[in-house]
């Protein structure tokens, strides 16, 4: 099945169908923006309707009808919300009511399946042109005299979308007696809003007949009638994106496009199988089915107690009769799994000796059940159920059939006042009682759409409300009131069905329930409904499915699920681990990541089931883990496999404090959850949620240096500094041992700001600024959300702690040691395996872990962890994102970059093998203490060892960086660590910082200044004066960046190995170039800022620059650096005056050359590549001129910016004028300034 052409037509033919019905909505008055009245000289049956033409638009007759019903539909729509949501909801469902129809179609015709066996959207033969346009009256649809004449004409005028038309809807029409839940009589508003074509080639017909292979819809080539399901998820892709990115919860339209995801069909297989197969083998264990049922698993070896147990329990299966089991899927979406029980109900009908087409018959009539609470799914799911039984009997679509699936109905809109009407003939018992049962019944279907399938529905006498409704007398009582009681029964008769559905106990139960959690998913109904009926299993829609499908199974009977796998081991689902415990689970596939190839990424990991209702003790359950493959076809192999099976009995759980399903665990490992845990050592903390990180958050290189306090050892010291920001933790990507140092939080006056905000929105400090007394203390911090191994890292004194950011802390910190080389070892990870499966590493997880304390070890525990500490504290201070960055690693005391770089590419190897050694040391260790040798390896892969080894491209690009940084006094060559960051700038402020007594060297004296070592020299690499560095694409400036680079390298290494250096940084950087200078000139033009930008950004911050390139477009006519730190109001009229006024001078003078040369040369080559480079030159100058346009308003609006306002906001702030207009002249704005405010 080709999914990818699947994917792609179904969300390019949903977007199509909306704007052509929207269209069709135009045209008759009725657009997003509201509904509009026809127009003055409407008369009669027929309306107008200005459409911006000369004439208008006009309809009459049934179209009258039809607009008006739809505004009738949209205004009702509207009660429960706003118009213009009400307009794009019914919108929407028209379009979806004729893509289901159309790919329904598809599938029938591709199959043979339409009564007429002509082809509807395609020719046989291959045609454009459908058979049942070629052929119409062959296909002996129901045609009127005028009907038949009107499309005789139509074809002779060859209008042949119009005939389509009016065959697509005769056709649908026709399909109504067989299909009537899928094909409903089209005389209402969505055959006013139908527009298809069949000539059009960039029309959904076209697309679909084209686009999708045919074989993919024939089931004798392999095709399946999944692809309806298939269908329907991919349509469903960007509403599911949309609810996702919206801020608030989902609405209940929104439910079944965010919680639709087509279960894999191999899980699927396995779900039946091991449940409705299961069942009936084990009472009929010679009917010889379960050889073909590939994912059938044996049941493990049991006991003989065990076994005696299961025999009374398999004598009932034994009495069991085809017709007898009955079987639901609560949640079918599609109908997938519908589907595939009904082929394993064929085979066991047909091993007790039915014929197909009996089977078929009866499986619809007696056991296939179905609900869902979205009406289009619930007609897929119609439509794929009954394709299904039309395969093994041909007769069955004869209009008396259906099959009992249902979209779950509100009772809402019932008239109540109308049951007076019914229970004609019945005694006043029986009448009171069907009255009071039949509102019972609507009472707790009342807002069923909100709720679904979990709602709990009464065992009523559904015969009594059948005959109740049946006997309708409004006799001698015809009123206003009783207008439509007709329609009222209709209604009824539906809803006694789905409440019986809803009610009946079941053999089977098999679903892939909707994920939701009940914070921040589902809107206030549901969530109070879950929190008031399911307070056992209310963190999540899914987890209530696994309660309610044990209370739908009938005892003795099975429930098989594929869910999240957090239910088995996470604190919130304890109670429902219980009741889960009080059956027999027969068999677990943990799935882990990526069993849907759908997901990504690894937070979304499941596990599927099957589970008997029973209560067998020491009963062994089956486990296969499947948690390395990374596919849903790596699973499915891995499935087979003998190696990754478990077998257990539910009672070795009771060893596990909250029974964790640890189904893999050895006794060594279920012994080691009898220690002590780590929160009897240590005291694992969550922190604050500032509740504006944007406000209160930043890089710590944003900001001003001297105005972050490090190492603050106590909140009184924290105060008294006066400072305004203080080192904060707050997760970040996966390193061990040290380092993630990156943010810093606004704590100025002890936190005043961030409190005052918390008492605002929560008129309480404490509840999301918490755990306040630790702040400032050493410890152990770590990510809280992660996508892979947990990871630890040491935190000294000085810190805050952010809610991602979970820190770990001591009252005895001479067991930071152990507890930190624990964290980071393979055991932990293990342990974690279970304490956090879903990779959410909150403080409650981390303090259950089991410690074995072992005095003995600790010396050399101890002595690994502060080198593994200082390993990585080294790697992550060679990199100037590191506050205590002192120069970059290869400003060495040599003449050549190569030879510096060789020496550090030895560190760094040396650095990361022993920092490997001493993890497999420390694993080893641990192993060790916890007896795991038969488990665990001590071996650490060197993509988990998170120091860096030299990289020659990454180490070039951050040298430029470094040198950049020289050039605007960040940095020096002469003083270890950062110079100007928020301090004002000037030579003398500068030779100052160079000598260590400030203020005896005066400016005169600048030529002769000191080193760090007090040698004098006579030549000096002295910052930018005006901070400003222009990027040019060709050698006009003698101070361009190229230049200050060449000038800085004679001064790192020497002037006679520049030519060397500049060769060895060229070759690395790999820019397009003819010398080594172009090359680097390119990489600056190019692609400096790009580097710079992902440099200064780190997980969830975004861009955050330092180094501003103003960017006059894509001609590159002017380009410049400006240094954030150093900026004043004066720099961007220093700027425009003199570099970019400069520039254009250049441009003039070079573009007068380049004419002076095509007028006097006699070389036709050099001629032609004079024009060229002027062309270039004059595109480059208009650019400037334009530019200069935009720079001259932010040059005299002499911008003040503030440092602490951070990147975000001054990137916008420098480029809106005093007028408030905005002028974007600095690079990739919209990725780095923040969002206008409304």
């Amino acid at each position: 099945m080709n999914k990818t052409a699947i994917k792609n037509f179904a969300i390019w033919a949903r977007n199509k169908l909306i704007a052509d019905v929207s269209y069709d909505a135009r045209l008759i008055g009725i657009t997003e923006d509201g509904i509009a009245k026809p127009l003055p000289q409407s008369f009669g049956g027929t309306q107008f309707f200005d459409i911006g033409t000369a004439e208008p638009y006009s309809i009459s007759g049934e179209a009258v009808r039809q607009r008006d019903k739809l505004i009738e539909v949209i205004q009702q729509k509207e009660k429960d919300t706003d118009y213009k949501t009400a307009y794009q909801y019914v919108i929407e469902e028209v379009a979806y009511t004729w893509f289901n129809r159309l790919i329904a179609i598809r599938f029938m015709e591709v199959n043979d399946y339409l009564p007429s066996h002509i082809r509807v959207l395609s020719s046989e033969s291959g045609k454009l042109e459908p058979d049942l346009v070629t052929t119409p009256f062959d296909a002996e649809l129901p045609f009127t005299a005028e009907e038949e004449a009107q499309i005789f004409q139509l074809k002779q005028d060859n209008k042949l979308d119009e005939v389509f038309r009016i065959l697509f809807l005769k056709q649908c029409n026709v399909l109504n007696e067989i299909l009537p839940a899928l094909f409903e009589k089209t005389k209402n508003y969505t055959e006013l809003l139908l527009s298809l074509s069949v000539i059009d080639q960039d029309g959904v017909v076209y697309h679909l007949i084209h686009d999708i292979p045919e074989d993919d819809f024939n089931i004798e080539r392999g095709g399946q009638v999944e692809i309806i399901g298939w269908l329907y998820q991919y349509y469903n892709t960007e509403p599911k994106a949309a609810a996702f990115a919206k801020n608030g919860k989902i609405t209940k339209e929104e439910i079944p496009a965010v919680t639709q995801l087509f279960t894999p069909d191999w899980i699927v297989r396995y779900m039946v199988e091991n449940s409705l197969g299961r069942l009936w083998v084990e009472g009929h264990p010679d009917c010889g089915l379960k050889e073909n049922w590939k994912y059938y698993l044996e049941e493990a070896q049991q006991e003989p107690e065990v076994q005696a147990k299961l025999a009374e329990i398999r004598k009932e299966y034994a009495a069991l009769n085809p017709e007898d089991i009955k079987l639901i899927d609560p949640c079918m979406g599609s109908g997938h799994i519908l589907v595939y029980a009904f082929d394993v109900l064929m085979q066991i009908y047909e091993s007790a000796g039915y014929s197909q087409r009996d089977a078929a018959k009866s499986i619809l009539e007696h056991n296939i059940y179905g609900l869902d609470i979205d009406d289009r799914a619930y007609q897929l799911a119609y439509f794929a159920v009954m394709m299904k039984a039309r395969q093994y009997n041909r007769r069955i679509l004869n209009g008396e059939n259906s099959c009992h699936v249902y979209a779950i109905q509100e009772s809402n809109s019932i008239n109540r006042a109308h049951l007076k009407y019914f229970g004609a003939g019945m005694d006043d018992i029986e009448k009171n009682a069907a009255k009071m049962q039949l509102e019972g019944l609507l009472d707790t279907l009342t807002d069923a759409k909100e709720y679904g399938s979990i709602l709990n529905v009464e065992s009523y006498n559904w015969d009594l409300l059948r005959r109740f409704v049946a006997a309708e007398d409004t006799a001698g009582q015809i009123s206003m009131d009783s207008v439509g009681v007709e329609d009222t029964a209709e209604q009824l008769n539906r809803l006694i069905d789905i409440g019986e559905t809803m009610a009946r106990k079941y053999w089977v139960t098999v679903t892939n329930p909707p994920y939701m959690g009940s914070r921040g998913g589902m809107d206030g109904k549901l969530y109070d409904f879950v929190n008031d009926n399911y307070p056992n299993s209310k963190a999540d829609l899914y987890s209530v499915f696994i309660e309610k499908c044990e209370k739908l199974t009938r005892c003795q009977g099975f429930f098989a699920m594929i869910t999240q796998h957090g239910w088995m081991f996470l604190t919130s689902f304890v109670q429902l681990r219980k009741i889960v415990l009080k059956t027999d689970i027969i068999n677990l596939l943990h799935l882990g990541p990526r069993a849907f190839d759908e997901i990504g990424g690894e937070v979304v990991q499941s596990a599927s089931f099957v589970i008997r209702k029973t209560d067998a003790p020491k009963y062994k359950a089956t486990y296969i883990r499947l948690l390395s493959g990374n596919s849903e076809k790596e699973k499915e192999c891995k499935f087979f496999c003998d190696d990754n099976r478990y077998y257990i009995e539910k009672e070795k759980y009771g060893a596990l404090e909250e029974q964790s399903i640890a189904y893999w665990l050895s006794p060594k490992m279920f012994d080691a959850f009898r220690n002590k845990l780590l929160g009897d050592y240590a005291k694992p903390r969550q922190g604050m949620a500032t509740s504006d990180n944007n406000r209160f958050l930043r890089l710590w290189s944003e900001i001003p240096l001297y105005k972050i306090k490090f190492n603050a050892e106590s909140a009184e010291e924290a105060t008294e500094s006066h400072a305004k920001w203080f080192p904060y933790n707050k997760g970040g990507g996966f390193r061990k041992w040290y380092g993630n140092n990156d943010y810093v939080i606004n704590w100025e006056n002890d936190g005043q700001e961030v409190k005052a905000l918390a008492v605002k929105l929560y008129k309480c400090v404490t509840r999301t600024i918490k755990n306040i007394q630790f702040y400032f203390n050493e410890g152990v911090t770590w990510s809280t959300l992660s996508s892979g191994s947990f990871n630890a890292r040491y935190s000294s004194h000085g810190f805050l702690f952010d809610t991602k950011g979970s820190t770990c802390y001591f009252s005895d910190r001479t067991k930071i040691p152990f507890v930190s080389a624990l964290l980071n070892s393979v055991v932990a990870n293990e342990l974690l395996k279970i304490l956090a499966p879903t990779l959410d590493y909150n403080a409650g997880s981390i303090a259950k872990i089991p410690v074995i304390w072992e005095e003995n070890y600790c010396p050399q525990i101890t002595k690994l962890f502060e080198e593994a500490v200082q390993l990585s504290k080294e790697d992550w201070d060679s990199f100037e994102t590191s506050w205590d960055f002192k120069k970059h690693p290869l400003f060495r005391n040599v003449s050549t970059i190569s030879e510096a770089f060789t020496q550090w590419q030895e560190e760094c190897d040396d650095r990361f093998s022993q920092l490997k050694a001493n993890e497999e040391e420390l694993n080893r260790i641990f192993i060790d203490i916890y007896g795991l040798q038969d488990e665990l390896t001590p071996e650490v892969e060197d993509k988990d060892v998170t120091v860096r080894k030299a990289d020659l491209q990454r180490d070039i690009k951050s040298l430029l960086s470094y040198a950049v940084g020289c050039m605007f006094g960040r940095y020096s060559t002469y003083k270890d660590g950062l110079l100007f960051a928020g301090e004002p700038y000037s030579l003398q402020a500068f030779v100052d910082k160079m000598n260590e007594r400030p203020g005896t060297i005066s400016a005169e004296e600048l030529e002769r200044a000191y080193r760090n070592e007090g040698i004098v020299v006579d030549e000096m690499f002295f910052p930018d004066a005006d901070n400003v560095i222009p990027i040019t694409d060709e050698e006009y400036l003698d101070d361009d960046i190229v230049s200050r680079l060449c000038a800085w390298l004679k001064v790192v290494y020497g002037a006679d190995t520049l030519e060397e250096n500049l060769d060895y940084i060229a070759k690395a950087l790999g820019n397009k170039g003819s010398t080594s200078r172009e090359i680097i000139r390119n990489y600056f033009l190019n692609d400096f800022f790009k580097d710079h930008c992902q440099t200064y950004s780190v997980t969830g911050s975004g861009k955050r620059p330092i180094y501003w390139l103003f960017d006059s477009g894509k001609q590159n006519g002017f380009k410049a650096l400006v240094y954030l730190h150093r900026y004043t109001p004066d720099t961007i009229g220093n700027l425009r005056i003199d570099y970019l006024h400069k520039m254009q001078r250049v441009y003039e003078s070079e573009i007068n050359r380049m004419q002076d040369m095509m007028d006097h040369s006699g070389n036709a080559r050099e001629v032609a590549a004079a024009s060229k480079r002027k062309d270039k030159l004059a595109k480059q100058l208009k650019e400037c001129r334009e530019y200069d346009e935009k720079i001259s308003h932010l040059a005299l609006s002499r911008i003040e910016l503030d440092l602490d306002d951070g990147v975000k906001v001054n990137y916008r702030k420098l480029q809106t004028a005093q007028d408030g207009k905005f002028y974007e002249v600095l690079a990739d704005s919209k990725n780095i300034m923040v969002k206008e405010k409304k």
